[in-house]
């Protein structure tokens, strides 16, 4: 798998591929791991690896969100179009309301990431886990999620229990 997939990310087009990439690869990532695809938080974050990335996309970020709306942490912002990527094989067509920028971390290779729902019953089960289906499972107390990472993967998917628009208006 070769390290920062996108990276550097310079143009629109570069960003909407590598928002592309991340939705199917973190679909393909959540079915390894519990057997199934499940809906989407609404938000689909993308990784910099680069102070000059970072920087890049922040600004792309600024044209293509609402800053004045409310947002999660100062990082989800609401996006003034959703993006909609259609339905593939048995991957649903999926609405992503918010995009996240993640600040440079040049250990971290992966491309991006989105949050899966759950139910608290089935959350509070996969969370104990440890690893399921060669699939690492790890714990975000800090933020009432856990994760999946696999090393056939360079993204990471999140099980929460609300949306982003529930953690918002909450």
């Amino acid at each position: 798998m070769k390290p920062y997939r996108f990276s550097p990310i310079k143009s629109k087009g570069e960003l909407f591929e590598a928002i592309k990439y991340t939705h199917f690869a973190c679909f393909e990532l959540c079915k390894k791991a519990l057997g199934k695809y499940l809906s989407v938080a609404g938000n689909i974050g993308i990784f910099c690896h680069s102070k000059e990335e970072f920087e890049f996309l922040t600004k792309l970020g600024e044209e293509l969100t609402d800053h004045n709306a409310p947002n999660f942490n100062g990082k989800y912002f609401l996006l003034h179009e959703p993006i909609v990527i259609k339905a593939k094989d048995d991957i649903p067509k999926t609405t992503y309301e918010y995009l996240y920028i993640r600040k440079p971390d040049e250990i971290r290779t992966e491309v991006g990431d989105i949050d899966f729902v759950i139910d608290k019953k089935e959350f509070e089960k996969v969370r104990k886990l440890g690893s399921i289906n060669d699939v690492k499972i790890f714990d975000r107390p800090d933020l009432g999620m856990c994760g999946f990472s696999s090393s056939d993967f360079d993204v990471l998917s999140f099980l929460t229990t609300k949306t982003v628009a529930e953690v918002i208006n909450n």
